[in-house]
Protein backbone atom coordinates (compact mmCIF):
# COMPACT_ATOMS: atom_id res chain seq x y z
CA UNK A 1 0.00 0.00 0.00
CA UNK A 2 1.15 3.67 -0.99
CA UNK A 3 2.46 5.59 2.08
CA UNK A 4 0.08 7.85 4.05
CA UNK A 5 0.80 11.70 3.51
CA UNK A 6 -0.83 14.19 5.89
CA UNK A 7 -1.60 17.49 5.52
CA UNK A 8 -2.59 20.37 8.27
CA UNK A 9 -5.30 22.53 8.00
CA UNK A 10 -5.88 25.02 10.97
CA UNK A 11 -8.64 27.16 12.19
CA UNK A 12 -11.14 25.90 9.17
CA UNK A 13 -14.83 27.23 9.89
CA UNK A 14 -17.11 24.42 8.58
CA UNK A 15 -20.51 25.83 6.80
CA UNK A 16 -22.41 25.35 10.22
CA UNK A 17 -19.79 27.88 11.81
CA UNK A 18 -17.82 25.65 14.23
CA UNK A 19 -13.79 25.96 13.79
CA UNK A 20 -11.23 23.16 14.08
CA UNK A 21 -7.76 22.01 13.23
CA UNK A 22 -8.06 19.37 10.53
CA UNK A 23 -5.21 16.63 9.54
CA UNK A 24 -5.99 15.41 6.02
CA UNK A 25 -4.56 12.15 4.81
CA UNK A 26 -3.65 11.63 1.31
CA UNK A 27 -1.89 8.75 -1.02
CA UNK A 28 -0.50 9.05 -4.41
CA UNK A 29 0.03 6.75 -7.18
CA UNK A 30 1.98 6.26 -10.30
CA UNK A 31 4.20 9.06 -11.28
CA UNK A 32 5.68 11.45 -8.52
CA UNK A 33 3.40 14.64 -7.76
CA UNK A 34 4.28 17.46 -10.23
CA UNK A 35 6.06 15.93 -12.56
CA UNK A 36 3.18 14.42 -15.16
CA UNK A 37 -0.83 15.18 -15.34
CA UNK A 38 -2.93 14.97 -11.91
CA UNK A 39 -5.69 13.18 -11.22
CA UNK A 40 -7.88 13.72 -8.04
CA UNK A 41 -9.66 10.45 -7.28
CA UNK A 42 -12.89 10.72 -4.68
CA UNK A 43 -13.10 7.66 -2.73
CA UNK A 44 -17.28 6.25 -2.21
CA UNK A 45 -19.22 5.92 1.04
CA UNK A 46 -17.13 2.80 2.45
CA UNK A 47 -13.78 3.75 0.62
CA UNK A 48 -10.83 5.43 1.16
CA UNK A 49 -7.46 6.69 -0.24
CA UNK A 50 -6.36 3.19 -1.59
CA UNK A 51 -6.99 3.22 -4.84
CA UNK A 52 -4.86 0.38 -6.57
CA UNK A 53 -2.43 -1.67 -5.61
CA UNK A 54 -2.75 -4.17 -2.31
CA UNK A 55 -6.68 -4.08 -1.47
CA UNK A 56 -7.04 -1.18 -4.25
CA UNK A 57 -10.94 -0.79 -4.74
CA UNK A 58 -10.29 1.00 -8.45
CA UNK A 59 -7.55 -1.87 -9.68
CA UNK A 60 -9.90 -2.61 -12.63
CA UNK A 61 -9.37 0.99 -13.80
CA UNK A 62 -6.53 2.25 -12.90
CA UNK A 63 -2.62 0.84 -13.14
CA UNK A 64 -0.17 0.54 -15.89
CA UNK A 65 -1.25 0.00 -19.33
CA UNK A 66 -4.79 0.18 -17.52
CA UNK A 67 -7.74 2.52 -18.49
CA UNK A 68 -6.00 5.23 -16.40
CA UNK A 69 -2.16 4.65 -16.79
CA UNK A 70 -0.21 5.17 -13.83
CA UNK A 71 2.65 5.45 -16.75
CA UNK A 72 1.56 8.63 -17.78
CA UNK A 73 -0.53 10.34 -14.87
CA UNK A 74 0.03 10.88 -11.25
CA UNK A 75 -3.19 9.71 -9.00
CA UNK A 76 -3.99 11.57 -5.87
CA UNK A 77 -6.79 10.72 -3.13
CA UNK A 78 -7.88 12.13 -0.12
CA UNK A 79 -8.99 10.09 2.55
CA UNK A 80 -12.64 11.89 3.31
CA UNK A 81 -12.26 13.30 7.04
CA UNK A 82 -12.84 11.53 9.79
CA UNK A 83 -13.61 7.86 7.27
CA UNK A 84 -11.08 6.01 9.78
CA UNK A 85 -8.50 4.99 7.04
CA UNK A 86 -5.56 6.47 9.17
CA UNK A 87 -6.21 4.41 12.46
CA UNK A 88 -6.02 7.86 14.40
CA UNK A 89 -8.89 7.81 17.19
CA UNK A 90 -8.25 11.62 17.67
CA UNK A 91 -9.95 11.90 13.85
CA UNK A 92 -13.28 10.25 14.24
CA UNK A 93 -15.38 12.83 14.44
CA UNK A 94 -18.83 12.91 16.76
CA UNK A 95 -20.27 15.51 16.06
CA UNK A 96 -21.04 14.75 12.78
CA UNK A 97 -23.76 16.77 11.65
CA UNK A 98 -21.45 19.96 11.58
CA UNK A 99 -19.91 18.90 8.44
CA UNK A 100 -21.29 18.63 4.40
CA UNK A 101 -20.01 17.42 1.37
CA UNK A 102 -19.09 21.44 0.74
CA UNK A 103 -16.70 21.12 3.62
CA UNK A 104 -15.24 18.04 2.50
CA UNK A 105 -14.42 19.79 -0.84
CA UNK A 106 -13.08 23.01 0.43
CA UNK A 107 -10.69 20.97 2.70
CA UNK A 108 -9.58 19.11 -0.59
CA UNK A 109 -9.19 22.58 -2.30
CA UNK A 110 -7.38 23.64 0.78
CA UNK A 111 -5.09 21.04 0.44
CA UNK A 112 -4.56 21.03 -3.07
CA UNK A 113 -3.04 24.58 -2.45
CA UNK A 114 -1.16 23.90 0.30
CA UNK A 115 0.17 21.04 -2.35
CA UNK A 116 0.68 23.60 -5.01
CA UNK A 117 -1.24 21.92 -7.36
CA UNK A 118 -2.34 25.04 -9.97
CA UNK A 119 -4.48 22.66 -12.00
CA UNK A 120 -5.98 19.21 -12.19
CA UNK A 121 -5.93 17.29 -15.18
CA UNK A 122 -9.11 15.11 -14.18
CA UNK A 123 -11.32 15.00 -10.77
CA UNK A 124 -13.19 11.60 -10.72
CA UNK A 125 -15.47 9.83 -8.41
CA UNK A 126 -18.35 7.88 -7.48
CA UNK A 127 -21.57 8.19 -5.57
CA UNK A 128 -20.65 10.67 -2.76
CA UNK A 129 -17.03 10.90 -4.75
CA UNK A 130 -18.59 12.39 -7.42
CA UNK A 131 -21.08 14.71 -5.32
CA UNK A 132 -17.92 16.10 -3.48
CA UNK A 133 -16.46 16.53 -7.27
CA UNK A 134 -19.32 18.41 -7.89
CA UNK A 135 -18.55 20.57 -5.12
CA UNK A 136 -15.19 21.38 -5.73
CA UNK A 137 -15.48 22.27 -9.35
CA UNK A 138 -18.07 24.84 -7.83
CA UNK A 139 -16.00 26.12 -5.75
CA UNK A 140 -12.81 26.24 -7.71
CA UNK A 141 -14.28 26.51 -11.15
CA UNK A 142 -11.29 27.13 -13.25
CA UNK A 143 -9.04 24.62 -11.25
CA UNK A 144 -10.11 20.95 -13.07
CA UNK A 145 -9.65 19.82 -16.68
CA UNK A 146 -11.95 17.12 -16.23
CA UNK A 147 -14.92 17.01 -14.14
CA UNK A 148 -16.44 13.26 -14.07
CA UNK A 149 -18.74 12.66 -11.75
CA UNK A 150 -20.19 8.66 -11.70
CA UNK A 151 -23.48 7.53 -10.36
CA UNK A 152 -24.40 10.75 -8.61
CA UNK A 153 -25.33 14.24 -8.85
CA UNK A 154 -24.97 17.86 -8.17
CA UNK A 155 -27.16 17.69 -5.31
CA UNK A 156 -29.01 14.74 -3.26
CA UNK A 157 -32.58 14.90 -4.23
CA UNK A 158 -35.39 13.91 -1.67
CA UNK A 159 -35.02 9.90 -2.16
CA UNK A 160 -31.72 10.23 -1.41
CA UNK A 161 -32.03 12.32 2.03
CA UNK A 162 -34.76 10.50 2.65
CA UNK A 163 -32.79 6.52 2.72
CA UNK A 164 -29.72 9.04 4.33
CA UNK A 165 -32.48 9.33 7.23
CA UNK A 166 -33.12 5.85 7.19
CA UNK A 167 -29.65 4.80 7.55
CA UNK A 168 -29.09 7.57 10.12
CA UNK A 169 -31.90 6.14 12.42
CA UNK A 170 -30.01 2.88 12.15
CA UNK A 171 -26.94 3.86 13.03
CA UNK A 172 -28.51 5.94 15.87
CA UNK A 173 -30.52 3.14 17.01
CA UNK A 174 -29.62 -0.30 16.12
CA UNK A 175 -28.25 -2.43 18.08
CA UNK A 176 -25.81 -3.85 15.50
CA UNK A 177 -26.22 -0.36 14.12
CA UNK A 178 -23.18 -1.37 11.39
CA UNK A 179 -24.38 -4.31 9.74
CA UNK A 180 -27.93 -3.13 9.76
CA UNK A 181 -27.29 -0.16 8.00
CA UNK A 182 -24.79 -1.77 5.57
CA UNK A 183 -27.69 -4.19 4.80
CA UNK A 184 -30.24 -1.58 3.79
CA UNK A 185 -27.96 0.22 2.00
CA UNK A 186 -26.95 -2.55 -0.04
CA UNK A 187 -30.71 -3.29 -1.56
CA UNK A 188 -30.13 0.82 -2.85
CA UNK A 189 -26.83 -0.74 -4.36
CA UNK A 190 -28.51 -3.15 -6.58
CA UNK A 191 -31.79 -3.93 -8.53
CA UNK A 192 -34.46 -6.43 -7.71
CA UNK A 193 -33.32 -7.90 -11.32
CA UNK A 194 -29.54 -8.36 -10.24
CA UNK A 195 -30.80 -10.13 -7.40
CA UNK A 196 -32.69 -12.47 -9.13
CA UNK A 197 -30.04 -13.31 -11.79
CA UNK A 198 -27.16 -13.77 -8.77
CA UNK A 199 -29.57 -15.80 -6.34
CA UNK A 200 -33.01 -16.91 -7.84
CA UNK A 201 -34.62 -17.33 -4.69
CA UNK A 202 -31.77 -20.39 -3.62
CA UNK A 203 -31.12 -21.45 -0.24
CA UNK A 204 -27.94 -22.07 1.55
CA UNK A 205 -29.61 -23.74 4.16
CA UNK A 206 -33.42 -25.13 5.32
CA UNK A 207 -33.72 -21.73 7.22
CA UNK A 208 -31.23 -19.51 4.95
CA UNK A 209 -31.81 -17.62 1.81
CA UNK A 210 -28.66 -17.33 -0.02
CA UNK A 211 -29.85 -13.40 -0.66
CA UNK A 212 -30.19 -13.34 3.45
CA UNK A 213 -27.11 -14.64 3.88
CA UNK A 214 -25.53 -12.54 1.42
CA UNK A 215 -26.83 -9.32 2.94
CA UNK A 216 -25.50 -10.53 6.48
CA UNK A 217 -21.92 -11.18 4.61
CA UNK A 218 -21.63 -7.32 3.53
CA UNK A 219 -23.35 -6.07 7.34
CA UNK A 220 -20.62 -8.34 9.15
CA UNK A 221 -17.83 -7.57 6.53
CA UNK A 222 -18.38 -3.88 7.17
CA UNK A 223 -17.87 -4.09 10.86
CA UNK A 224 -14.27 -5.72 10.87
CA UNK A 225 -13.19 -2.64 8.73
CA UNK A 226 -15.26 0.52 9.59
CA UNK A 227 -16.88 2.40 12.43
CA UNK A 228 -20.07 3.84 13.33
CA UNK A 229 -18.63 6.97 13.59
CA UNK A 230 -17.42 7.21 10.22
CA UNK A 231 -20.63 5.58 8.48
CA UNK A 232 -22.74 8.42 10.31
CA UNK A 233 -20.39 11.30 8.48
CA UNK A 234 -20.18 9.48 5.44
CA UNK A 235 -23.82 9.25 5.39
CA UNK A 236 -24.17 13.01 6.54
CA UNK A 237 -22.04 14.17 3.44
CA UNK A 238 -23.98 12.06 0.94
CA UNK A 239 -27.29 13.54 2.38
CA UNK A 240 -25.43 17.05 2.00
CA UNK A 241 -24.62 17.49 -1.84
CA UNK A 242 -25.86 20.39 -3.19
CA UNK A 243 -23.88 23.03 -4.99
CA UNK A 244 -26.93 25.60 -4.95
CA UNK A 245 -26.79 25.94 -0.99
CA UNK A 246 -26.53 29.60 -0.87
CA UNK A 247 -25.72 30.14 -4.09
CA UNK A 248 -27.80 31.13 -7.01
CA UNK A 249 -30.28 28.22 -9.37
CA UNK A 250 -27.75 25.49 -11.12
CA UNK A 251 -26.94 26.74 -14.05
CA UNK A 252 -25.83 29.73 -13.20
CA UNK A 253 -23.54 27.86 -10.90
CA UNK A 254 -22.86 25.34 -12.95
CA UNK A 255 -22.37 27.33 -16.38
CA UNK A 256 -19.21 28.96 -14.87
CA UNK A 257 -17.63 25.66 -14.34
CA UNK A 258 -14.76 25.71 -17.17
CA UNK A 259 -14.56 21.93 -16.81
CA UNK A 260 -15.06 19.41 -19.64
CA UNK A 261 -18.24 17.54 -17.45
CA UNK A 262 -18.46 14.31 -18.44
CA UNK A 263 -21.53 12.63 -16.57
CA UNK A 264 -21.38 9.18 -16.31
CA UNK A 265 -24.83 7.77 -15.34
CA UNK A 266 -26.38 4.39 -14.95
CA UNK A 267 -29.26 2.97 -16.35
CA UNK A 268 -30.89 1.01 -13.58
CA UNK A 269 -29.76 2.91 -10.44
CA UNK A 270 -32.06 2.93 -7.78
CA UNK A 271 -30.27 5.41 -6.04
CA UNK A 272 -28.58 8.26 -7.94
CA UNK A 273 -31.68 7.90 -10.97
CA UNK A 274 -30.36 8.14 -14.62
CA UNK A 275 -33.21 10.86 -15.57
CA UNK A 276 -32.00 13.42 -12.98
CA UNK A 277 -28.30 13.36 -14.74
CA UNK A 278 -30.38 13.25 -18.03
CA UNK A 279 -32.32 16.15 -17.07
CA UNK A 280 -28.94 17.78 -15.59
CA UNK A 281 -27.04 16.93 -18.65
CA UNK A 282 -30.30 18.80 -21.04
CA UNK A 283 -30.35 21.35 -18.82
CA UNK A 284 -26.62 22.30 -18.49
CA UNK A 285 -25.86 21.43 -22.81
CA UNK A 286 -28.78 24.72 -23.02
CA UNK A 287 -25.74 27.52 -21.79
CA UNK A 288 -22.53 25.02 -21.78
CA UNK A 289 -20.96 23.68 -24.62
CA UNK A 290 -18.25 21.25 -23.39
CA UNK A 291 -20.62 18.31 -21.07
CA UNK A 292 -20.92 15.00 -22.57
CA UNK A 293 -23.40 12.22 -20.94
CA UNK A 294 -22.83 8.66 -21.09
CA UNK A 295 -25.12 5.79 -19.50
CA UNK A 296 -23.71 2.49 -17.93
CA UNK A 297 -26.48 -0.21 -19.76
CA UNK A 298 -26.52 -2.81 -16.31
CA UNK A 299 -29.02 -4.56 -14.35
CA UNK A 300 -26.98 -4.56 -11.17
CA UNK A 301 -27.59 -0.80 -10.40
CA UNK A 302 -25.99 1.83 -8.67
CA UNK A 303 -23.03 -0.63 -8.16
CA UNK A 304 -22.28 -1.12 -11.51
CA UNK A 305 -19.65 1.39 -12.03
CA UNK A 306 -17.25 -0.53 -9.59
CA UNK A 307 -18.88 -4.12 -11.95
CA UNK A 308 -18.72 -2.94 -15.66
CA UNK A 309 -15.90 -1.96 -16.08
CA UNK A 310 -15.36 -2.31 -19.99
CA UNK A 311 -18.56 -0.09 -20.49
CA UNK A 312 -16.81 2.66 -18.33
CA UNK A 313 -13.64 2.26 -19.72
CA UNK A 314 -15.25 2.47 -22.78
CA UNK A 315 -16.47 6.35 -21.98
CA UNK A 316 -13.01 7.00 -20.06
CA UNK A 317 -10.27 6.00 -22.34
CA UNK A 318 -10.87 9.40 -24.76
CA UNK A 319 -10.04 11.20 -21.75
CA UNK A 320 -7.01 9.81 -20.66
CA UNK A 321 -5.39 8.20 -23.77
CA UNK A 322 -4.16 11.42 -25.03
CA UNK A 323 -1.54 11.70 -23.41
CA UNK A 324 0.21 13.79 -25.88
CA UNK A 325 -2.28 16.94 -25.43
CA UNK A 326 -1.55 16.00 -21.89
CA UNK A 327 2.13 16.67 -21.62
CA UNK A 328 1.34 19.22 -23.44
CA UNK A 329 -0.97 20.97 -20.86
CA UNK A 330 1.38 20.05 -18.25
CA UNK A 331 5.27 22.03 -20.02
CA UNK A 332 2.71 24.68 -20.74
CA UNK A 333 2.09 25.09 -16.70
CA UNK A 334 5.58 24.22 -15.98
CA UNK A 335 6.98 27.47 -18.69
Amino acid sequence: MAHLHYITLNNYTTESGKTINAKLSYQTFGQSLHSAPIILVNHALTGNSNVIGENGWWNDMIGKEKCINTADYTILSFNILGNGFDNIPEHIIENYKDFTARDIAKLFALAIEQLEIKELFAVIGGSVGGGIAWELAALKPRLIQHLIPIATDWKSTDWVIANCHIQDALLNNSSQALADARMHAMTLYRTPESLTQKFGRTKKNDALYNIESWLSYHGEALESRFQVAAYKLMNQILRTIDITKDRPEFLEVASKIESDIHIITINSDLFFKADENWNTFVDLKSVKENVNIHEIKSIHGHDAFLIEFDQLARFLKPIFSNQLQSQKKLEQQVA
